[in-house]
């Protein structure tokens, strides 16, 4: 076959199949058999590998996921991903329309009913992807919502993500930024399969889309069959605008994405509410995980005059739906050991469906809570989840108890190392005070290596446990003093694996400010806090000369939060430890100066949650 024959023939194949793809991920009506796409795919493959240069960036055969990347980049969002404020009511609702309606009043366009663009509020992994010229180029996660992982190879493997828009001009330039999840019958068949292979079942279909996004090799991600749905843009080529939000959604719908099965535009507050009671009766029987109900209004030269309040959008709203609850028998109560030294109780159940999520273990946070519902083991009680949030025993059923259940006793020593436990007048938390219980010590460098702290690709909570058992690690400096030929001699530690959690270990030395402040595991700084201190700080230097006043005179910083910080500096061996990771070649980075002005005249996409934006 000539060259000619042959790049007609690819152009042709790889139309078909896209077609076919089309048909068969987007609009559920298949058009051929599958041994009729095997056979063309095989064709096709054929053909590209005689004639390698003639493989076009759209053919499906680049969805196969050959690709093993050494960590994922980071790359910052041009605009911004966003997050909404919540509605937990109607009552809430109402107030958010009239919050609306009173601002465009005052800016001279009153309104008795404003549109709505009502979808499901996905409870996935927040994407975006970068089109130029209609060829998919990039795909990045949301990440804190500024900056995100580049996952480009990994997303072209999902059959739902056009890898060219079926679109004859299309724009330069096209963000489209959408959730990707699993449905509900994918998740349960992909934790089966884990089951039966000795692996560790996801606890729900988040985490699941989660960690299969995050594959170094794209090869694994290819084999879960994950969906991408698109519901709003980033950047897009100014000679392509909408003025509605619908016209988005359509458009996107005749290029090749799916979108909300839910989607529709509703006028005022009554038909919102209404619209949002039929969603909620509606969540069980939908395909997928969602918790709630996003509400957004319609026209974009309206939510353009509406603009932002500090942290989020006056123009859109999530409406969460009222958690799932389910009852369970509660077999046993077991304490956990945190990186603080706290002592968790955990509920141990007999396995229970709640909102589409089997749960074997729900939270019940101290001593007092037990108490306070008098819960006994043995009991059957009410289980609750709303959302990734871990579910919680919320009430016992009494009137199912027979006399056979046991009151639960606090323990009075760790469970870990055997040391006194203490209870500080003003906490409801007992804790431990032994700084070298083994259990903390796992759990601090189990928050260190963590994606919002060190993000050490590859140092999971096994690994670590077999680190210290090992004894080659006693606190987190030691990490960086590992030798290949050491971790080589470990369990299921070849030289491949060594190799690249090295490099990974070497990689995450390069930290931002914020994540080291995050990573050092200090008692009440969460990611939010952390961010605040850098910004604040801008050097660890400074940092590290924080004292009580100063730490009272950031935003945000409380008392409590304070007192915590200064402990934590005037720790002889927190400082030490901290000392000897800069000692051992930690770049720790300035956090990135936010421009003044940046969100002036943009229109962004939102979703999910965003602890750090101020």
């Amino acid at each position: 076959m000539t060259d000619l024959k042959a790049h007609e023939r690819i152009a042709q194949l790889v139309s078909e199949l896209n077609e076919h793809i089309y048909r068969y991920y987007v609009l559920s009506a298949p058009s051929i058999s599958d041994a009729e796409y095997d056979r063309l795919f095989r064709e096709l493959e054929n053909l590209e590998n005689e004639n390698p240069e003639l493989i076009l960036p759209d053919s499906p055969t680049q969805r196969v996921g050959a690709k093993v990347q050494g960590s994922f980049q980071s790359l910052k969002h041009e605009i911004p991903m966003l997050s909404l404020n919540n509605a937990m009511n109607e009552e809430e609702l109402r107030g958010f329309d009239e919050q609306v309606r009173r601002f465009l009043e005052k800016e001279g366009f009153a309104k008795n009913k404003v549109e709505y663009a009502i979808e499901l509020k996905f409870d996935g992994l927040a994407v975006s992807l970068r089109y130029e010229e209609g060829v998919l180029v990039q795909g990045v996660t949301r990440g804190d919502g500024f900056n995100g992982e580049l996952i480009t190879e990994n997303l072209r493997t999902i059959k739902s993500i056009p890898l060219r828009l079926r679109l004859e001009n299309p724009p330069s330039v096209l963000e489209v930024r959408g959730e990707v999840l699993f449905l509900k019958q994918a998740f349960e068949a992909l934790n089966e399969e884990r089951v039966k292979n000795g692996e560790e079942p996801f606890a729900n279909p988040r985490n699941a889309a989660s960690g299969s996004l995050r594959q170094l090799d794209a090869s694994i991600t290819a084999k879960r069959p994950l969906s991408f749905y698109a519901y709003g843009s980033g950047v897009v080529s100014v000679d392509w605008t909408f003025k509605t939000h619908d016209a988005l959604i359509a458009f996107y719908r005749d290029i090749g994405f799916l979108s909300s099965p839910f989607f529709n535009v509703v006028n005022g507050v009554d038909e919102l509410i209404a619209a949002y009671r039929s969603a909620l009766e509606k969540r069980d029987s939908l395909p997928f995980e969602v918790d709630g109900l996003v509400a957004k209004v319609n026209d974009y030269s309206l939510q353009k005059i509406l603009g932002f309040r500090q942290r989020s959008p006056r123009w859109a709203i999530a409406a969460k739906f009222p958690p799932v609850e389910e009852t369970s028998k509660l077999l046993d109560i077991v304490v956990q050991v945190g990186r603080t030294g706290a002592i968790t109780p955990v509920a141990i159940l007999k396995p229970v469906r709640v909102g589409g999520v089997i749960v074997s273990r729900a939270t019940l946070h101290n001593e007092d809570e037990i108490t306070r519902k008098g819960l006994k083991i043995g009991d059957t009680v009410v289980i609750r989840r709303q959302g990734d949030v871990i579910p919680a025993v919320v009430s016992v059923v009494t009137h199912l108890r027979d006399g056979s259940e046991k009151d639960f006793v606090f323990p009075k020593e760790c469970p870990e190392c055997g040391t006194t436990l203490l209870r500080p007048a003003s906490e409801a938390v007992y804790r431990c005070p032994n700084n070298s219980c083994p259990a903390k010590i796992q759990q601090r460098l189990i928050h260190f290596a963590s994606r919002k702290g060190a993000d050490i690709e590859g140092l999971g909570d096994r690994l670590i446990e077999v680190l210290l058992d090992s004894g080659l690690i006693r606190d987190i400096p030691d990490l960086y003093k590992i030798k290949k030929e050491q971790l080589e001699a470990l369990p299921r530690m070849g030289e491949l694996s060594s190799e690249n959690l090295l490099k990974a270990l070497e990689r995450s030395k390069r930290i931002e400010l914020s994540h080291f402040i995050y990573a050092l595991g200090i008692r009440h700084v969460g990611e939010r806090t952390a961010l605040l201190l850098a910004r604040f700080c801008n050097s660890i230097e400074r940092f590290l000369d924080l004292d009580y006043e100063t730490l009272l005179s950031i935003s945000e910083v409380g008392v409590e939060t304070a007192k915590a910080i200064v402990s934590f500096l005037s720790n002889e061996e927190e400082r030490s430890n901290i000392g000897e990771l800069l000692a051992l070649g930690f770049e720790v980075l300035e956090p990135e100066k936010l421009e003044t002005g940046i969100l002036d005249g943009k229109v962004f996409v939102l979703t999910g949650t965003l602890e750090s934006l101020s």
